[in-house]
């Protein structure tokens, strides 16, 4: 209830802003103690567990965060609706300009990575796809299941997202469509737990969310080791066919562990970063520095599907 009176205290402000405030508020319209931030919604999971514990650490903060797509949460950011963000990528030049130019200073650091997870129906028998098959689905050039190389099936074949201005939307356009809009069997619901419910009544459709909202139940707060206990299965992912002429097979594609994250051998991952125009020393910025350090960044390790941004020690353990 305390997070829903948050939200809806959150969206009743910045909603006042938008009828009729003025674009530049008065810098002294947040309390030093209010926390109001936006993150991307592809975080809520372990956004809500740091916040929680952040709060529960200093209880004179007063926690207001809202979730929404990326373009939303740097909108708001620049306007000075809010001044702390959690994303996907750092401010553009001309967004810096527009902040410094509403006299505040900004500080972003990258602070753990996140990997997308391919989910399909837990009856759908292919479950290996590769990243030259990703890019012929969001281009239009695959649509049909049996054009996959692994394949056990035919018939349309239906690629997923969480929101059409969604980060995942952006990351798939510029990283793997050549900068150019998705086409083809192609479709965004409202949020990831739409994605996730549609993917569990369908079999012909691909799922993409970020991989930390694969949790056995909602607000389970434990990594999981493995993801057998879903409702949908995890694909594996690899760089390569089973024609790459290095000679890779199916060995080498991996599911979206953090493990295959660190070590670089699943390919759909990005950073994420928090942003911050704040520039009084009270609970804003500690929050900011919350996420980059100790405690924050043993959450994102221990408690999430997410890689923290500082070194990890990777090891390859040999059952006896």
């Amino acid at each position: 209830m305390k997070r829903l009176l948050c939200l809806i205290s959150t969206s009743i402000i910045l909603l006042l802003n938008a009828c009729g405030g003025s674009s530049t508020p008065n810098a002294n319209y947040l309390h030093e103690d209010d926390v109001r931030f936006a993150a991307d919604a592809s975080f809520e999971p372990i956004v809500q567990e740091l916040s929680d514990l952040f709060n529960a650490r200093h209880p004179e903060a007063t926690m207001l965060p809202l979730y929404c797509n990326e373009d939303s949460a740097i909108r708001l950011l620049v306007r000075d609706s809010l001044r702390m963000v959690i994303t996907t990528r750092k401010l553009t030049e001309n967004e810096k300009a527009l902040i410094q130019k509403a006299k505040h200073n900004y500080k972003q650091s990258l602070f753990a990575y996140d990997a997308f997870a391919l989910i399909v129906n837990k009856n759908n028998p292919d479950t290996v796809i590769n990243m030259n098959e990703i890019k012929g689905i969001i281009s239009g050039k695959i649509t049909d299941w049996s054009q996959l190389e692994v394949t056990h099936k035919s018939g349309p074949l239906h690629m997923l997202f969480d929101h059409s201005g969604s980060s995942t939307v952006r990351f798939m356009k510029d990283s793997l469509n050549g900068g150019k809009p998705l086409s083809g069997n192609i479709y965004a619901e409202d949020n990831y737990d739409d994605v996730i419910k549609v993917v569990q009544e369908r079999e012909d459709v691909i799922g993409v969310v970020s991989t930390d909202w694969l949790r056995v139940s909602k607000g389970d707060t434990c990594a999981l080791e493995n993801f057998r206990d879903l409702d949908v299965r995890v694909m594996l992912v690899g760089f390569y066919g089973l024609k790459d002429p290095l000679g890779l097979d199916a060995r080498d594609w991996q599911r979206p562990y953090q493990y295959y994250i660190a070590t670089g051998e699943y390919p759909l991952f990005r950073g994420v970063y928090a942003i911050c125009t704040d520039s009084r020393p009270k609970s804003m910025t500690s929050m900011f520095y919350f996420f980059l350090k100790g405690d924050g960044q043993r959450v994102i390790c221990n408690s999430s599907q997410l890689l923290p941004r500082n070194q990890v020690q990777v090891r390859n353990v040999i059952a006896k």
